[in-house]
């Protein structure tokens, strides 16, 4: 802790944490190699969940499917309602003036899981000490596949697997 006054008042500042570990070894090629080819083989195995459907204050809907892998939401697929298909990640659509048949999404969007591919790169995400590998359908990537730092795990989305199961029950 470092102690100092500052005004005539007395500033304690916490020490940061100590550094566990050595993060350089996370940074290893065959780790991203072994990453790509997790999700490679998960993912025949991954399936649309009961889409979610928002209904904004103006009206508006949005919807999301949640992936599924053995009952862990792995990421949300954004749906875009007007072309029923599935929307680039990063880009949710709000639709207006349309009814959203769930068990359509979940068909048209099982259909993109069976043509979507995993793309041979890796992000490297800091605080979960955790590789994103993308996963894409056509030219659109649609979904960000985490995977433990060693390549071996799929991480799922705890915060939306939480969602999957409020929404659901």
């Amino acid at each position: 802790m470092k102690t100092e006054v500052i005004g005539g008042f007395m500033m304690v500042s916490p020490s940061p944490p100590p550094i566990i570990g050595d993060r350089r070894e996370s940074l290893n090629p065959e780790f991203v190699e072994r990453a790509v080819e997790t999700v490679r083989a998960a993912l025949p195995f991954f399936t649309a969940g009961v889409p979610i459907i928002r209904r904004g204050p103006a009206g508006e809907i949005h919807v999301d499917a949640p992936i599924m892998y053995m009952d862990f939401a792995i990421d949300r697929m954004h749906y875009d309602p007007y072309a029923r298909a599935p929307s680039p990640k990063g880009r949710p659509v709000r639709a207006w003036g349309i009814e959203v048949d769930p068990r359509e999404v979940r068909v048209i969007v099982n259909s993109a899981l069976k043509e979507a591919r995993v793309i041979e790169a890796a992000e490297f995400r800091e605080p979960e000490d955790a590789w994103a590998i993308p996963v894409a359908w056509g030219k659109f990537i649609i979904l960000h596949v985490k995977v433990s730092y060693d390549g071996k795990e799929l991480i799922p989305d705890y915060g939306l697997t939480e969602e999957v199961r409020r929404y659901v029950i």
